[in-house]
């Protein structure tokens, strides 16, 4: 006997958001290789290792939007979906084959956003563009402009440290970004000072803004300008560090665990400069509105 199905069937049956794990499940298979390649190559670095964080910061963003997901569902969107997919599969081709991360990485988010539109149509890219826009942090940056802009900013955290130090009384002297300090010479590396560095807490600070949800885009602005120099200012905290812990136990503890330690102070120090930063708009934004 042949039954027939009735209209309504699968939406009653199946989870609304059954076509999305689906496409998860496709997408999770043709970017494993990616990833594995990744967690056993360039995020093993001391300047990529923020790429499995952020990563996982994007599969929550993206558990966590699944629910504005699936109400925005509209008509699909196939005059986009269609191009995008195509030039997804091109640089991922292009990207797996040639070795070319980047490329083989920003596929990911041309993928994505493809998969979506054909799900659910643009109506649903809403809540989904900060995952999509959080996912450039994924991406390797060439190592030309790293080091086009690392080296600038390794001289400026270093003269920043030696004159915090120099000023408090302590012995050092500075060549370029190599630091002497007492008996023991210090080369600020591109981990402790470099773009890289600069491009995780950036994030980290974004994540941030976008986790508190301000109605103000004036304050949302005003944050995201001065992660920048937050960013900055706690390198400077980590190479002081660095230098104190050389200078007081010796050459072995400023390379061992206490270098690893710093990293912690690193992100703990940006982090509490985002919540005063923030702290000190809101009071800002409140004397303005009772000067109004």
């Amino acid at each position: 006997m042949i039954r027939l199905i009735q209209p309504g069937f699968f939406s009653s049956k199946w989870p609304a958001s059954l076509p999305l794990l689906l496409a998860g499940a496709g997408l999770a298979v043709l970017y494993v290789p990616t990833i594995y390649d990744l967690m056993n190559g360039l995020w093993r670095s001391e300047q990529q290792g923020h790429g499995p964080i952020v990563l996982l910061i994007c599969i929550w963003l993206f558990w966590r939007a699944r629910r504005q997901l699936a109400e925005a569902q509209g008509m699909p969107e196939t005059g986009w979906a269609w191009p995008l997919l195509l030039l997804a599969c091109l640089m991922y081709m292009l990207g797996r084959s040639q070795g070319i991360l980047i490329l083989e990485v920003a596929s990911s988010i041309f993928m994505l956003t493809g998969c979506v539109l054909l799900l659910y149509g643009r109506g649903a890219l809403k809540p989904l563009w900060f995952v999509l826009f959080f996912m450039l942090f994924l991406l390797p940056l060439p190592m030309a402009m790293v080091d086009a802009i690392t080296l600038p900013m390794k001289t400026a955290v270093s003269w920043v440290a030696e004159n915090l130090l120099f000023a408090v009384g302590y012995p050092i002297a500075r060549t370029g970004v190599t630091l002497q300090i007492g008996s023991y010479q210090l080369l600020v590396a591109d981990a402790c000072a470099g773009l890289q560095t600069l491009f995780t807490l950036e994030a980290m600070g974004l994540l941030y803004l976008n986790v508190v949800r301000h109605a103000s885009l004036l304050r949302n602005i005003g944050l995201a300008i001065l992660i920048v120099p937050i960013s900055f200012f706690a390198n400077v905290i980590r190479v002081c560090v660095l230098i104190l812990i050389t200078y007081y136990f010796g050459d072995a503890a400023g390379q061992g665990f206490l270098h690893g330690f710093s990293g912690m102070v690193l992100f703990f120090a940006a982090f509490m400069m985002i919540i005063v930063a923030d702290s000190l708009l809101r009071i800002g934004g409140k004397v303005r509105s009772l000067d109004a």
